[in-house]
């Protein structure tokens, strides 16, 4: 049996100094699972135990500060095989197993470098609830009935009034905490989650609920791999060293191995009861002392005894410790990229007090505005994050898209009416060093005609292909200062009518993956001459080709139907002879001239 300490104890001197006593008491024995984060022997001790960074999930109610049996898990330094018998105090119900590691993957899923155990979940739901009061829930991991922590209502424990009306804690002037896990109402509202598919974000239900507090407790992106963001995640769900002490104990036991056993078969912590922990059929709650399982009179999470001071009145998690003030540019430098990569700087924002102190846990909102396909990673272009430690929080990274130009990237307090912080981001095209023809055939074409060749170019940059590159096509005039030509060849395009019309720019071309980009056919109008088109690329890189237009039949085509005389013999003169001077005869010599 675990070392039980009367009951569950309100935060302050009586839980510190129980708790206290307790570990002095395993430490001496040697007992296993009795080594806690700011222990020597622990690898993991940080030394000292770390400022909490955030406000607690619980509303800082009080807890269980039963500690692990003195008997060591059948499988040390292991829980992958789980032993199958033990006690019902060490082991834990087969629906809260499930739902701890169903959380355990579901984190994984997401946000992997968490690193997230189901252990540390474990031994959260042990200290909160006793496993859902020994795993009494149904087939879908809903308890039979509420489990609802002490009202806080400042009498022995902290104030806060009712944030839901009453629809988690049943209770529309305090708030209490609720579930197996033991959310304050506030707190749900923010971080409640649908565990287990059933299209409903219950704190009641032990999926949901787990869920719930794996997502809580990777908040500000912490690798619960290292001791001190672990601790950090600890004490945010309670501020309490002792607290943080007996969930470390509990993690490093499970840690070493568990065993399930059935649902409702778990040790209930000595104090559970009161009517709205009680099973259906269950006796009505009585005065008299009970033993585990069995319902008792009081709070559902017993702390009515010990101290009555009051613990400080926390703030949900979803607003910072202090007043803010506003975000600023936490050292962001210049937003440059080529078009296609990403941008090296990433963008980091600090949410600051008005002392200019920094503020944890502060919601900030990333939007990528303007006239851009740039976008974060994963094609967002709104994220939603929230400051760490040190009130700072980093964009994902921004990757460039194909358009080239500026936009801006506005980074605001979430819900706030707080001025923005915006950075201003350039995009510039593919750069391509050289661009020329594939061929050097000659553009000659007949006034009112189409050039029977296409154009075909490619670019490079320092030999390479330079893929994506944009290219501008203009028909230029042959001045020293080039201007677009008004005459002469040119593109044929389609207006907003749907009718052909001239065109003698080209924009928004691109290169292919191999370089190259063949122009649109090009058509001559009606006057003849020598033209040029320039093709300029994003990056630089110019071409200049000559086009010909020759005057219409200007090139005279030989007539298939002649037959062409024999070499050497002279064409008859077509010349008439002049006037008076007889023609010569084709059938007759002159007169006196035989005849050959």
């Amino acid at each position: 049996m675990a070392a039980q300490f009367g009951r569950r104890l309100r935060k302050g001197a009586t839980t510190t100094a129980v708790a206290a006593v307790a570990v002095a008491a395993l430490s001496a024995s040697g007992a296993p699972g009795t080594t806690l984060v700011t222990g020597s022997d622990d690898p993991q001790a940080t030394g000292s135990t770390p400022p909490p960074d955030d406000s607690a999930a619980t509303g800082n109610s009080p807890y269980y500060t039963d500690l692990p049996p003195l008997n060591t898990p059948d499988k040390p330094g292991t829980s992958t095989n789980l032993p199958v018998t033990g006690s019902a105090e060490s082991g834990i119900p087969a629906s809260i197993l499930a739902a701890y590691k169903k959380a355990e993957q579901t984190v994984a899923a997401s946000d992997a470098a968490c690193r997230l155990p189901w252990q540390l979940l474990a031994a959260i739901g042990k200290v909160e609830s006793g496993q859902a009061r020994g795993g009494r829930v149904d087939a879908n991991g809903t308890t039979f009935s509420p489990i609802l922590g002490p009202v806080l209502d400042g009498q022995g424990f902290a104030m806060i009034k009712d944030t839901d009306n009453g629809a988690y804690d049943g209770d529309s002037t305090h708030d209490r905490a609720v579930g197996p896990m033991q959310f304050i109402p506030s707190t749900w509202a923010t971080w409640g989650q649908d565990g287990n598919g059933d299209g409903r974000k219950d704190p009641n239900n032990i999926y949901d609920a787990a869920l719930a507090a794996g997502r809580y407790l990777c908040a500000g992106s912490r690798d619960l791999s290292l001791a001190a963001d672990l601790d950090r995640a600890v004490l945010s769900y309670n501020h309490s060293d002792a607290y943080l002490r007996t969930v470390r104990s509990w993690f490093d036991y499970y840690k070493r191995g568990t065993h399930e056993i059935p649902d409702g078969t778990g040790t209930v912590p000595p104090g559970l009861g009161g009517s709205t922990d009680r099973d259906p059929g269950s006796p009505s709650p009585s005065p008299s002392p009970s033993g585990p399982g069995k319902p008792t009179t009081g709070p559902s999470k017993p702390g009515d005894g010990g101290s009555t001071s009051p613990t400080p009145d926390p703030t949900p998690p979803t607003e910072p410790a202090e007043t803010l003030a506003g975000v600023e540019n936490a050292g962001t430098g210049p937003l440059t990229a080529t078009a296609g990569d990403a941008f090296a700087e990433r963008i980091k924002v600090r949410a600051k007090n008005k002392l200019g102190g920094p503020l944890a846990r502060v919601s900030v909102t990333f939007t990528v505005a303007g006239d851009t396909d740039a976008a974060f990673d994963g094609g967002k272009k709104t994220v939603i994050l929230r400051t760490g430690a040190d009130g700072t929080v980093t964009a994902p990274v921004l990757k460039a898209g194909e358009k080239a130009g500026k936009f801006t990237v506005r980074a605001v307090a979430t819900g706030r009416s707080l001025p923005a912080v915006g950075y201003r981001a350039t995009v510039t095209g593919r750069p391509a060093d050289k661009i020329a023809r594939t061929d050097e055939k000659a553009l000659t074409t007949e006034a009112g005609t189409e050039f029977a060749d296409i154009v075909e170019v490619k670019a490079t940059y320092k030999d390479a292909v330079a893929a994506g590159v944009a290219v501008t096509a203009t028909m230029i005039t042959d001045d020293e200062k080039p201007v677009e030509n008004d005459k002469g060849p040119y593109f044929k395009d389609e207006d907003a009518d749907g009718k052909t019309v001239r065109v003698r720019t080209l924009t928004d071309l691109k290169t292919g993956a191999d370089g190259t980009l063949k122009l649109p056919r090009i058509y001559a109008d009606g006057t003849a001459g020598t033209y040029r088109l320039r093709l300029t690329t994003e990056g630089g890189a110019t071409v200049v080709i000559e086009l010909k237009v020759e005057a219409a039949g200007a090139t005279e085509t030989p007539d298939p139907t002649e037959t062409p005389e024999p070499s050497g013999t002279p064409e008859p003169s077509k010349t008439p002879a002049p006037s008076g001077t007889p023609a010569p005869s084709k059938t007759s010599a002159p007169s006196g001239t035989p005849t050959a």
